[in-house]
């Protein structure tokens, strides 16, 4: 075995002992997530929403939801190429899911929801984008 391959395998072997060394540490307490079931990820789905559904908007954001019959409210994200480039739009739907993750509790459920940011979000503070999100979603079920 030459130098290179060794140290390939070296790395390899490194790797491979970090991913089964045991989670000394950390809690058993589960984490909330964003899962794939709380999101809509077909185009069909988003069309859906916008065609059969009804909208809110505000300073910050244009929300479009209709009711899916299901336990719990699936969210979309559909950011504009015009917000920026994919740093800034990615920031911005990291934010938004953030807000959605903190506030299962809060959200309406049975509903399909897309959410459209204005170009203010970028440069908004996240509180502020927290309380006008939520105010739009609990508008939802009126």
């Amino acid at each position: 075995m030459d130098a290179r391959s060794w140290r390939l395998a070296a790395g390899r072997d490194v790797i491979a002992s970090r991913k089964s060394r045991p989670s000394a540490g950390r809690s058993s307490v589960p984490v909330r997530g964003f899962p794939r079931a709380l999101r809509l990820g077909r185009r069909s789905e988003y069309e859906a929403v916008y065609r059969g559904g009804q909208r809110r908007s505000s300073q910050q954001f244009i929300v479009f939801f209709r009711p899916n019959g299901g336990e719990h409210s699936r969210f979309g994200i559909s950011v504009k190429k015009a917000l920026g480039g994919a740093v800034v739009r990615n920031r911005i739907k990291r934010r938004i899911r953030e807000i959605l993750r903190l506030s299962q509790s809060e959200i309406p459920s049975g509903w399909d929801i897309v959410i459209h940011p204005r170009s203010t979000v970028a440069r908004a503070e996240f509180a502020s984008l927290q309380a006008e999100l939520l105010r739009l979603l609990r508008s939802v079920v009126k």
